[in-house]
């Protein structure tokens, strides 16, 4: 009984999953980790260490040029100089590059002072640039130059020397640091500058786990093509699933897969098992047994009211990821 657990733990990390039913395996799919290749790389995402000097853009079609594949997209754009942390979605990935665009970042930058400044007085600025903070973008920037809001969650001072400052930020999606290290200069009164920024995560990837180098990435592209060894691969590519760690979800029935991947919502008994964090109308992913994603969706329950649910609706389908004919279409054997 529940022996899908096992292939889930690596998603579920610290919460709890409740099983509500079971079902015995039916064949279909695979553990997002041990794909075939050419379906690994299809379903992969690249957390990529950018280099400074060229644009998000431009890193993301190196990766499509080097993988050779059609189509690729990174999760959240960094200016051509800042480096770090940059998802990059391969073939079927791209469709959930999106979840990670909106997700909160982390950065490390050095802030140069133009001006002497007190210790206490610096760290009471960067209190006071905490929560929610006003903004306008930039000259240089992709957006519409006006006044908006975005949550600065934590900051902190890491070293400083002379005039220049090292720090790290927790912020809100589309939250400008440049922006951010000028605004605190002139409260300051001296003026500043930000020098250096590297970003250290973007939703749940971080630069302490699957990190590569383009260097990297090329090294496991060739060792692969050239011997067949694909080991370095499923170092530097990861499952489109990893993004689920920062999401609740549902495990649903093999025998109802194939109906939320023709647009059907999820219904009460199609379902296995639930994480402990699912919120009303809060946005949860569709697994597998195996913990393949299958769609996002639109929770209309809290994880505390479900276990009495056993019959309709419970989560609305938003957005499809799992492409049609990895499991069989199954209500003409059900009923």
């Amino acid at each position: 009984m529940n022996s899908f657990i096992n292939d889930l733990q690596w998603i579920i990390g610290d919460r709890n999953l409740y099983v509500v039913d079971d079902e015995e395996d039916m064949g279909f799919g695979f553990n997002p980790w041990r794909r075939p290749e050419e379906l690994y790389i299809r379903y992969g995402i690249v957390n990529l260490d950018k280099p400074p000097g060229p644009t998000s853009h431009q890193v993301s079609t190196w990766v499509k040029r080097l993988l050779g594949v059609s189509k690729t997209g990174h999760g959240g754009t960094l200016d051509p100089m800042v480096t770090g942390v940059l998802p990059v979605g391969i073939e079927r990935s791209t469709v959930v590059m999106r979840y990670i665009v909106g997700a909160s970042k982390e950065y490390v930058g050095v802030m140069h002072l133009h001006g002497d400044v007190d210790l206490d007085e610096l760290n009471k600025v960067f209190k006071l640039f905490r929560g929610r903070i006003y903004q306008k973008p930039p000259v240089r920037s992709s957006v519409r130059r006006r006044i908006r809001t975005r949550a600065v969650y934590s900051s902190e001072i890491l070293d400083v020397e002379g005039r220049d400052v090292l720090f790290r930020v927790e912020c809100e999606s589309g939250f400008y640091v440049r922006k951010y290290v000028h605004d605190m200069g002139l409260v300051l009164g001296v003026g500043a500058h930000m020098t250096e920024l590297r970003r250290t995560r973007a939703g749940p990837f971080t630069e302490d786990e699957y990190l590569v180098s383009l260097y990297e990435l090329s090294s496991a592209i060739y060792l692969w093509r050239e011997t067949g060894d694909f080991s370095l691969m499923r170092k530097s590519i990861v499952p489109l699933e990893y993004i689920l760690k920062m999401y609740p979800f549902f495990v649903i029935k093999d025998s109802a897969v194939a109906s939320i991947i023709y647009g059907a919502q999820l219904k009460a008994p199609g379902v296995l098992a639930y994480t402990d964090d699912v919120k009303k109308l809060r946005r949860v992913g569709i697994l597998t047994k195996k913990g393949e994603l299958v769609a996002f969706a639109v929770s209309q329950y809290d994880a505390d009211d479900l276990s009495g649910v056993e019959r309709g609706v419970v989560a609305t389908t938003e957005r499809v990821v799992m492409e049609k004919g990895l499991y069989p279409p199954m209500w003409k054997k059900t009923g």
